[in-house]
C-alpha cells in the first residue's frame, strides 16, 4: 500500500482522520478504514472522511465520504463535517462562507466562525428532519413521525430487565432520519444504561434495514438534554452531531424540550435549532490534532 497523507480531527471526541483525494485514488477505502481506524494497530478514529470533488462543482464545492471503523460507509456525520470545514478553510480549498458539501445525504452549508486564522466553531444547516417510515428508514408501514411509540416485540428490548429498570427507560422509542437512521430511548439515568450490551443489538436490529445509530437521552429541562450513544459501525463514541440533532428534533416534538436546545455528551456539548422553514442548524466546535502519513503497516 502506498503511503497516505491524513489529518487526525475530531468533533467533541468524535475522531476522524481525513484523507485528500481530489489528485489521488483511494483503491479500497473500507478496509483503509478498518486499518487506520483500529486503536492498538492503526492511527486510531472512528473512522476515515475522504475529501472529493463534487459530483456538480456549481452546486458544491467539495464533497465527503464516511467510512466507519468497520469498513461500512455512512451517509453523513455531525462531527465530521464540521471538522471537513475547519480543514477546507484553513487550507484553502474554500476561501467562503457557507462552505458547500456534497454528501450521500446531500448538499449542506457550512459557516465557519474565525478567530486568528482559524476556524473555531462551525454551524450546519442540516435540512429538514426525515420522520417517515421509508425515509429514516425504518421498515413500518404507514404515516410518520415515529415519536413515543409503545415498545413491543419489534425492538429487542425487555423494559422489566434489571437495566431498564435501573435505568428508568420511558417504554417508548422514537426514530428519527438525519441523513442517516437514528433510534431515540429516553431514560433517567444514562449511566446505569450497558450501551456495549444493547447497543450492538438496537443497532442491528431487522425494524431497520441499514442498521441504525442509538442514542439514550435524559431530559434535564425544556433547553438542557444528555445523551449517550451507540454509533453505528464505530461502537460507543464521544459524540454524535446528527444524532444530537435526532435527540433534539424528538424531544421537541414530543414536548420534552423547547425547538433551541443545548445536548451534552460525553465529548461536549452542541447547540441544536429546529425550525420549519429552515430545518435543522446544529452550531458546535472542531478541532485538529495533527498531520501524518500512513505508510501501511
Amino acid at each position: 500500500m502506498t503511503a497516505v497523507p491524513f489529518v487526525k480531527m475530531h468533533g467533541l471526541g468524535n475522531d476522524y482522520l481525513f484523507i485528500d483525494v481530489r489528485a489521488r485514488a483511494i483503491d479500497d477505502p473500507p478496509e483503509l478504514a478498518r486499518r487506520m481506524s483500529d486503536r492498538r494497530r492503526g492511527v486510531g478514529a472512528d473512522g476515515i472522511i475522504l475529501i472529493a470533488r463534487p459530483e456538480d462543482p456549481d452546486a458544491a464545492d467539495l464533497a465527503m465520504r464516511i467510512f466507519n471503523a468497520d469498513g461500512s460507509e455512512a451517509e453523513m456525520c455531525g462531527n465530521g463535517i464540521r471538522c471537513l470545514a475547519k480543514f477546507a478553510y484553513e487550507r484553502g480549498l474554500a476561501a467562503h462562507t457557507p462552505i458547500r458539501v456534497e454528501t450521500p445525504a446531500g448538499v449542506l452549508g457550512l459557516e465557519v466562525a474565525v478567530e486568528a486564522n482559524r476556524v473555531r466553531e462551525v454551524t450546519v444547516a442540516m435540512g429538514r428532519p426525515r420522520l417517515e417510515p421509508a425515509e429514516v428508514p425504518v421498515a413500518l408501514a404507514g404515516p410518520g413521525p415515529i415519536a413515543d411509540r409503545g415498545l413491543d416485540a419489534t425492538l429487542p428490548i425487555d423494559p422489566a430487565a434489571d437495566w431498564a429498570v435501573a435505568c428508568g427507560l420511558e417504554p417508548v422509542w422514537s426514530a428519527v432520519g438525519m441523513g442517516n437512521p437514528h433510534l431515540v430511548l429516553f431514560c433517567r439515568a444514562l449511566g446505569a444504561v450497558p450501551l456495549e450490551i444493547v447497543g450492538p443489538a438496537l443497532e442491528r436490529c431487522p425494524l431497520f434495514p441499514r442498521r441504525t445509530n442509538v442514542h439514550f437521552v435524559v431530559v434535564a429541562n425544556r433547553q438542557l438534554l444528555w445523551m449517550r450513544t451507540w454509533e453505528r459501525g464505530s461502537g460507543v463514541t464521544h459524540a454524535c452531531g446528527t444524532g444530537a440533532c435526532a435527540v433534539a428534533v424528538v424531544a421537541a416534538l414530543t414536548g420534552r424540550a423547547e425547538r433551541a436546545t443545548r445536548v451534552e455528551l460525553p465529548g461536549g456539548g452542541l447547540d441544536i435549532e429546529w425550525d420549519d422553514a429552515d430545518g435543522v442548524r446544529m452550531r458546535g466546535p472542531a478541532v485538529e490534532v495533527f498531520e501524518g502519513v500512513w505508510e501501511g503497516a
